[in-house]
């Protein structure tokens, strides 16, 4: 006889954001939650990453509501001193396995269905013995899969690669029993620059990378996106008043490069791609030592010697790696209401930062009961991958905050999360700058989103 889950909620995914949504969830209600996930832990994408990955935000902003990942500190030393500390993968998948081991479990209301995979027919099924879990029809199923993103440590290479070729995931480079003579990495977002910056700091000469960017990214300055509401809420301000003045998404671009918000590695090409990742300038500095870079369309073949891409072919060392970071990472479905028929479908609320979007959801999920009412307030917003889709992200992402902070309850709520980029200290509080601050931001959101919806 099949086990019914004894929940009111299943969340199916315990990454990011089935976890944010969970802790927020329970924090405000007696529900009871089961989280499903088909790895041995949570975590999510975490518990594949490369070893040396870290965070490109800075720590407070990832994770869940209730538990600060790292200690909110500020770096002293290095290359980012005066930055804020930004977690590695091992420290993100201890922080994650705490929370459930600890606040989580100990609450009595979660359980945790690992190594299981979710139906379509409302079932849950285990990887490991193969037995079957009923979900009750008045359990509501919550998908944290929708935006899960893609990976090199589980996703093919988008090529073809010969017999004798050495491709290996980005995963491999810390794994390397043998060197080589030269370096080739294939991709452009922060996979490809994390390669990059780990095999230069390893002492492999510029000269020995080989750089293939089908498209060249526009990031995030990393300086800008730091948790001080003067600092995030003046780029905010600066972006409104870029875009109020641009002739173009091309143009819009430049303007925040110029006010040192968007940075690009080579100045000679205009950008197409903006998931806009942050980077810092050290970084920048490093990667433009980089001068074997191709720009021949994708990779379709790799052999021994031999790169084949779509509008050419590159001579390599015979004994070339060749590193695979060109899995897509985001993912771009259509948006669809987060509350959905069937599901709750978590997607990001606020431009961008996921963690708080699913807090978000679990906040107001847990205060309100119409569905409608909900969707009203919490629009999702889509990922960006062109210029087109950043400007959209901003425009619906501004619009979305305006809509859930119309609420007192969300607007306390919201500023009291850490998750929360522009949280808003109490007046009492504010600083001369800050109040400054918050006064272009007045003048210059309406003019902004305008311009942003002619734009796009």
């Amino acid at each position: 006889m099949e086990r019914i889950v004894d929940a009111d909620y299943l969340v199916v995914g315990a990454g990011a954001t089935g976890m944010a949504f969970t802790d927020a969830l329970i924090d405000h209600t007696k529900a009871r939650v089961a989280l499903v996930d088909r790895r041995h832990a949570v975590g999510g994408h975490w518990l594949d990453a490369y070893p040396f990955v870290r965070l490109h935000q800075a720590s407070a902003f990832y994770g869940v509501a209730s538990t600060l990942l790292g200690g909110g500190l500020v770096q002293s030393r290095g290359p980012e001193a005066g930055l804020h500390e930004r977690a590695d993968a091992p420290e993100i998948c201890a922080y994650y396995s705490h929370l459930l081991g600890g606040r989580l479990l100990e609450s009595g209301r979660v359980e945790f269905l690992a190594n299981c995979d979710y139906t379509a027919d409302r079932r849950v099924r285990s990887r490991i013995s193969g037995k079957q879990f009923t979900v009750p029809p008045q359990c509501r199923i919550v998908d944290a899969r929708y935006l899960a993103p893609s990976i090199p440590a589980d996703t093919a290479p988008p090529f073809e690669v010969a017999d004798g070729a050495r491709v290996i995931p980005v995963n491999g480079l810390a794994h390397l029993a043998e060197g080589a003579s030269q370096y080739v990495i294939v991709g452009s977002g922060k996979s490809a620059t994390d390669a990059c910056i780990w095999l230069l700091a390893r002492g492999v000469d510029a000269a020995q990378i080989v750089w293939v960017r089908p498209r060249d990214p526009w990031m995030l300055n990393r300086a800008v996106v730091q948790p001080d509401p003067t600092v995030v809420l003046g780029m905010a301000a600066d972006i409104m008043e870029a875009a109020g003045t641009a002739t173009s998404l091309e143009n819009l671009f430049l303007r925040l490069e110029d006010a040192g918000i968007m940075v690009r590695i080579d100045r000679a090409f205009t950008p197409t791609m903006a998931k806009t990742p942050t980077l810092a300038t050290w970084e920048l500095e490093q990667l433009r030592t980089i001068e074997h870079v191709v720009r021949l369309g994708h990779v379709r073949l790799v052999e021994r010697g031999r790169i084949t891409l779509e509008e050419g072919a590159v001579t390599l060392a015979k004994d070339a790696i060749v590193v695979h970071c060109a899995a897509s990472g985001l993912q771009y479905p259509p948006n669809v209401p987060i509350w959905g028929r069937t599901a709750i479908t978590l997607q990001p609320i606020r431009a961008g930062f996921p963690c708080f979007g699913a807090a978000l959801a679990g906040y107001v999920e847990a205060t309100r009961s119409d569905d409608a009412e909900k969707n009203r307030l919490c629009p999702p917003t889509p990922y960006p991958n062109s210029l087109a889709d950043w400007a959209r992200m901003n425009l619906l992402g501004t619009r979305a905050t305006m809509s859930f902070g119309s609420q007192p309850d969300i607007k306390e709520w919201a500023n009291g999360v850490a998750l929360n980029p522009a949280r808003v200290p109490p007046e009492q509080d504010r600083s001369a700058a800050l109040n400054a601050v918050l006064g272009r931001l007045q003048v210059q959101v309406p003019r902004g989103l305008a311009a942003l919806a002619e734009l796009i």
